[in-house]
């Protein structure tokens, strides 16, 4: 069949409207970079849009002096990479051992997951439960409530009721139990569900803020983004500044070129960058992996 004008009019018409669509999503991310690059007293006077008008590199030199956002940068990085490795695998665990129809009490075990879904205990008996369990200014704090997402979950099993029938049937017939099945057999195959669920469980750790602000006081264990809101709600440029020596402050004095803006688009810079770096290299598993997790019984 041949395009008819009304074909191709509305092909043009869908790929202006995402392009449009495309830009007016980048266009904060693109201008808060071109802020961080930018001269504060520069920036103060409006106009900056995508790029520098006067490039310099003073606002990342004053991020990267204050130890307390760099150790928030470690404390992030350990999070998301141990937070997410003990999350998939404890969450496949328990999907693989759900996925099977034999499993005694399944349907009840599997309400009792749904109802966690639209009710939750409550902030103040949540508060109470953790320091019972002595997570207080703990880093577990991070790893161990976040361990079974139900939803995650639901997509792990599904998965696995989808794998033919007869591979754990042949890896049985070898010798294989239940462990050497899911760890030898199962995962292996999991792939896309595996780096579509760990880059969604990376994005959630990196991204959370409100448990450290609960849970922990020591600035030791704060992550980057707990403390990128309290110095964005505070007066940033004393902030991070209070860490400079005498000579670095004159200068920055003299130079009148560091403001609250520019200092607070370059730590959200900091903040950011790292865990979008990640989405080109799991690209694409996105459709595979949900495609495969969509949800059936």
């Amino acid at each position: 069949m041949h395009d008819t004008k009304g074909d191709r009019f509305m092909v043009i018409f869908i790929y202006a409207f995402l392009t449009i669509l495309a830009l007016t999503t980048l266009y904060p991310f693109l201008n808060a970079i071109a802020v961080s690059f930018n001269q504060g007293s520069d920036t103060a006077k409006g106009g900056i849009t995508l790029w520098p008008r006067h490039f310099t590199l003073e606002n990342y030199a004053i991020v990267f002096k204050d130890e307390r956002l760099m150790n928030g940068f470690f404390i992030s990085v350990l999070r998301t990479v141990v937070g997410t490795i003990t999350a998939i695998l404890a969450t496949a665990i328990f999907s693989y051992g759900m996925s099977k129809k034999e499993l005694v009490g399944r349907k009840y075990y599997m309400v009792l997951c749904i109802i966690t879904m639209y009710f939750s205990g409550g902030l103040i008996p949540t508060f109470l439960l953790m320091r019972n369990l002595h997570l207080m200014n703990s880093f577990w704090i991070f790893i161990i409530p976040s361990l079974i997402g139900v939803w995650n979950m639901i997509i792990f099993r599904t998965f696995f009721q989808g794998l033919p029938a007869g591979l754990e049937e042949s890896a049985k017939m070898d010798g294989c139990g239940n462990w050497s099945t899911l760890f030898r057999i199962v995962l292996p195959l999991s792939g896309p569900v595996i780096a579509t669920l760990a880059l969604f469980t990376a994005v959630s750790h990196w991204n959370e803020w409100f448990v450290a602000s609960i849970y922990i006081s020591k600035d030791d264990l704060m992550p980057i983004q707990t403390i990128l809101k309290q110095i964005l709600a505070s007066n940033i440029v004393s902030e991070q500044t209070a860490g400079l020596d005498a000579a670095s402050l004159a200068h920055m004095q003299k130079a009148k070129t560091i403001t609250s803006k520019s200092l607070s688009m370059a730590t959200m810079m900091v903040a950011t960058l790292p865990i979008v770096c990640v989405y080109p290299f799991v690209q694409k598993y996105f459709v595979k992996g949900v495609l495969v997790g969509s949800l059936k019984e």
